[in-house]
């Protein structure tokens, strides 16, 4: 299964606060069977102890190492949120993207991430779209292919 799929993407949220939409974006994963609810903690210990915005209205929540026996596989979940929330101050996140890695796996998902999102106005394209298969498209365009 691929990491990212169109039911761990959800269109046109909201959140009043990061830690409602980091639960969102934990709720995400749980739902497809990628992570048992504990995971979701350590997304929010993981945020107290360290910024997850990168830049560029987003921000990718991921748990603590501890957290990692929560994870059933490797998984990628997408937030919109259109009228974005106040991640840091002054920053808003327009996409929230949790992640559930086991090992060092996160550390490539998150460079192609970062990749995908490196220009705001691809950001903001992804943020307003209504259609789930843009951002999956967009998104798993980036992913490694296998050999």
């Amino acid at each position: 299964m691929s990491i990212l799929t169109l039911e761990r993407i959800k269109l046109n949220g909201s959140a009043a606060t990061k830690a409602e939409a980091i639960q969102q974006a934990g709720e995400l994963l749980v739902q497809s069977g990628a992570i048992d609810e504990g995971y979701i903690a350590g997304m929010h210990e993981r945020e107290a102890s360290m910024s997850t915005y990168l830049g560029n209205g987003v921000a990718i929540p991921h748990g603590m190492h501890e957290s990692v026996q929560y994870i059933k596989q490797s998984a990628v979940s997408v937030l919109q949120l259109p009228e974005g929330v106040e991640w840091e101050d002054g920053e808003m996140a327009y996409l929230v993207i949790g992640i559930a890695a086991t090992s060092d796996e996160h550390i490539g998902i998150l460079s192609n991430l970062a990749e995908v999102v490196e220009e705001e106005e691809d950001v903001l394209k992804l943020a307003k779209t209504t259609d789930a298969s843009f951002i999956l498209d967009q998104l798993n365009n980036q992913q490694p292919q296998p050999e």
